[in-house]
């Protein structure tokens, strides 16, 4: 049984996606518009959209730093004023390896500010009338994009994995709270995918896909009303394994696999 409304029908629906410059961001955005969906597009990085809107007509680039309180609430109502906010996918996100011998605790903050308190911006803007105008399978929607690495800890992940494990935990608490309420929550985690961002990964990723199978990958979870979208489940069901042991074989297993 889905814990979701399955959805498949994509050309009455209008969808935010937050995080659409580049890699799985971008990737969903235009499998949504390929699909028939009113795709409105934010990021940073002004020209990127730009170029997307120039390759998808009738998308809607919206720049957007989702560290800015005041411009994540005028974007919001700029989207708002667009008619009614079907979906919601935040995919925004900052990642440096790091250690605790080489804590850096000022990235470690940008780490929480744009990939977790983002997130809880954005909510909070878009929250209200998203529920206001859901109704009875309607199929309105959150999707917040975690990670594998947020299902425990690990080397090198001491900035970016607890933000992670925070959106995880966001995305159940909203699950319970909106589902009674005729709204769609779901959490994607992705495994290694080849992005901007893992490209600064010195060693090598197992069970890499690219941006346009992980966009496949979520559209087929939204289809199937899934709550949990991971992938590439060859990876992520080894990552959710370890998290069953006790924590002396969880410690001893991630260092051998990690070589860390």
């Amino acid at each position: 049984m889905p814990l979701n409304t399955p959805i498949t029908h994509w050309p009455d629906k209008t969808v935010w996606v937050i995080g659409a410059s580049s890699g799985i961001g971008r990737a969903t955005a235009s499998q949504l518009h390929a699909r028939g969906a009113r795709v409105v597009v934010s990021a940073r990085t002004a020209d990127a959209l730009s170029t997307f809107v120039s390759q998808h007509p009738g998308a809607v680039a919206l720049p957007l730093d989702a560290t800015d309180p005041q411009a994540v609430e005028l974007a919001a109502n700029t989207v708002l004023a667009m008619g009614r906010l079907d979906g919601m996918v935040y995919f925004a996100g900052h990642y440096n390896e790091m250690r605790s011998d080489a804590m850096d605790l000022a990235d470690m903050l940008r780490h929480l500010q744009i990939n977790y308190v983002g997130a809880l911006r954005v909510l909070d803007a878009v929250l209200p009338a998203m529920l206001a105008n859901s109704g009875s399978g309607s199929g309105s929607f959150i999707s917040l994009v975690g990670s594998v690495a947020g299902y425990g800890g690990l080397p090198k992940s001491l900035a970016y994995g607890p933000t992670k494990a925070a959106l995880i935990n966001l995305a159940q608490t909203l699950y319970l709270d909106l589902h009674p309420r005729n709204m769609n929550v779901s959490l994607i985690n992705p495994g290694f995918v080849e992005t901007p961002l893992t490209a600064q990964n010195q060693f090598k990723m197992p069970a890499l896909i690219s941006p346009d199978q992980a966009a496949e990958e979520i559209l087929a979870g939204w289809a199937r009303g899934d709550f949990e979208i991971h992938f590439p489940k060859r990876f992520t069901f080894l990552m959710k394994a370890l998290q069953l042991l006790p924590y002396p074989l969880y410690f001893f297993c991630v260092r051998r696999i990690t070589g860390a």
